[in-house]
């Protein structure tokens, strides 16, 4: 019988003792949360701008949102969206829907009204908690008819009162009138409701993904899953115990969710918020609160290199600075440990797999992978297996390409609702990520191409079909057809091909204006290039192949 080199786990040789040792992590980011509200009251657990909640007064917030929400009707897992941006007012609400005993659907504050109703429609949502800016502007007429019973809204500018003009840059509004306000709501000093805290198994997030079909489907991430890769982030990252993350990936991203959030709370630290990502105003934030870790795409740290003032003492009190989400260039990995001083840590994690499933551990320096010029993205934890497959499921030796299939405790049980797409994406709990790449013969992996179409900017997933459908319902377009082409930026960039009808009088600026209307701002197609017809096989299916070799 053949033994898998797999399974011998040659990355452990990678990893120092403490990295080695199993972690038995709580069963909830709500069992750590309260355990350290417990131990270090009046530890600063979130900072926005001037604003300061410590965990005693976190712990109380929160509190009073579940209780709110119970009495409101949300039950043990009922689902509830939350649509904001990295405020205090994202954590409260999390926190109190778990600990309401509620599925929290995380949802992007760009989605449109489109994308926006298949979310809630898909995953049954009772609540929603958002700004009061997006359900002025669109969210009040995008849930009608829909399960939404009721909804809390925020004003961002709460918490705080330093008015950062650079990212806060709106006039307060007044008070819906059809709603309620979750800073009141959470002021208004309600118990939580007398419930079991919720169990390693139970659904925590249903987190929306196109993963390799061109319909957006809900990961269940499990407790147990975040539980587990916060606590190995705790455990073998080196970072301090009590020490600043800074929110510099959105924290309705599944990598802010679990690197940023839960592992912060895990370690006790004080999460760092600034509302959106702002180069001027990070840096600030760096001076200010001196953190430890942060963790962005490549393309906020190529934003904060290009600052004129960015200098050393910006990123002098990092302890780890890690990268994930988008590829990440080796030359920017040495210009800018050469500039700043540290070094950016690469990453490789899909929302199937609660974010991260490899990483370069502290202390270590990523190879580069001499034939293809691509910077590892780590090595995996102990108790994860990453296996490299060829098209037949079998297994190709250290240094072949292939797909990339991962297992271990932070992969999902499946999609919501999606047996069948379950059964492909997981055969027997593995997740076949969709991914090419290589592992070499210490455990280094490798991503050096995606077996399918799908395209990453900026850290976030595009499937091509969902932008040529929004394309084809233009009067003037004939065919459509959509790639990612190379990005020094975004490491991907959206581009659609297009043939018009005869007369139309379309060109490629008002195509762009069409879909940036109808799409979230990482999806719209930043070039339109018109062609008379686009390359096709025989049977008329048209050659996307042929468009990206342009």
């Amino acid at each position: 019988m053949t033994t898998s080199p797999y399974a011998a786990k040659p990355w452990l040789g990678v990893l120092d003792e403490a990295q080695r040792q199993p972690v038995s992590p709580p069963h909830s980011t709500v069992h750590a949360f309260l355990a350290v509200a417990a131990a270090h009251p009046e530890r600063t657990a979130l900072a926005y701008f001037d604003g300061r909640l410590g965990y005693a007064e976190t712990e109380a917030l929160s509190a009073s949102v579940a209780g709110h929400l119970a009495a409101r009707g949300i039950r043990p897992g009922d689902r509830v969206a939350l649509m904001l941006q990295n405020t205090p007012h994202f954590v409260l609400a999390l926190l109190g829907a778990w600990r309401a005993g509620a599925v929290v659907v995380p949802v992007n504050p760009m989605y449109t009204t489109g994308e926006v109703r298949h979310v809630f429609g898909d995953a049954g949502v009772s609540a929603l908690i958002c700004s009061d800016r997006a359900w002025e502007k669109y969210l009040r007429e995008a849930v009608e008819g829909g399960p939404v019973r009721f909804a809390l809204t925020a004003d961002e500018h709460g918490f705080q009162t330093r008015e950062d003009s650079r990212v806060l840059t709106w006039e307060p509004l007044p008070r819906p009138a059809d709603t309620e306000d979750l800073e009141a709501v959470a002021r208004a000093g309600h118990a939580a409701p007398d419930l079991v805290l919720p169990g390693g198994a139970d659904t925590a997030l249903i987190s929306y993904t196109s993963g390799t079909s061109g319909t957006p489907k809900g990961a269940t991430n499990t407790h147990a899953n975040i539980a587990y890769n916060a606590e190995r982030q705790r455990t073998g990252s080196g970072i301090p115990e009590g020490a600043g993350y800074f929110a510099l990936a959105p924290l309705f991203h599944i990598t802010g969710m679990v690197c940023e959030l839960a592992a912060c709370l895990f370690n006790a630290g004080t999460l760092i918020l600034t509302y959106r990502f702002e180069p001027g105003t990070v840096l600030d934030a760096f001076t200010e609160y001196r953190p430890a870790y942060t963790v962005g795409p490549a393309t906020a740290f190529m934003a904060l290199a290009a600052r004129p003032e960015a200098s050393r003492d910006h990123f002098a009190s990092f302890t780890y600075l890690a990268s994930g989400g988008a590829p990440l260039p080796p030359a920017l990995v040495d210009g800018f440990a050469d500039r700043f001083g540290p070094y950016l840590h690469n990453g490789y994690g899909l929302t199937e797999c609660t974010a991260p499933c490899a990483s370069v551990p502290p202390g270590r320096r990523a190879p580069v992978d001499e034939e293809s010029g691509t910077l590892a993205v780590g090595v995996p934890g102990p108790e994860t297996v990453v296996r490299i497959l060829d098209d037949e499921g079998r297994e190709v030796p250290f240094g072949t390409s292939g797909e990339i299939v991962v297992s271990g405790p932070q992969v999902v049980p499946g999609y919501w609702q999606r047996p069948e797409a379950t059964t492909e994406t997981f055969p027997d709990g593995e997740l076949r990520t969709g991914d090419i790449g290589i592992m070499d013969a210490d455990g280094w992996l490798y991503v050096v191409d995606r077996k399918k179409d799908m395209i990453n900017a900026s850290g976030f997933k595009v499937w091509p079909r969902e932008v040529e459908d929004v394309l084809y319902t233009h009067p003037g377009v004939r065919e459509a057809a959509v790639v990612g082409v190379p990005d020094s930026y975004r490491g991907e960039s959206v581009k659609a091909y297009v043939s018009l009808r005869p007369g139309s009088p379309a060109d490629a600026a008002a195509l762009v204006a069409y879909c940036r209307e109808r799409l979230a701002a990482y999806k719209y197609p930043r070039e339109v290039e018109i062609l008379p017809e686009l390359p096709k096989t025989t049977s008329g299916k048209i050659l996307r192949r042929e468009l990206r070799s342009r």
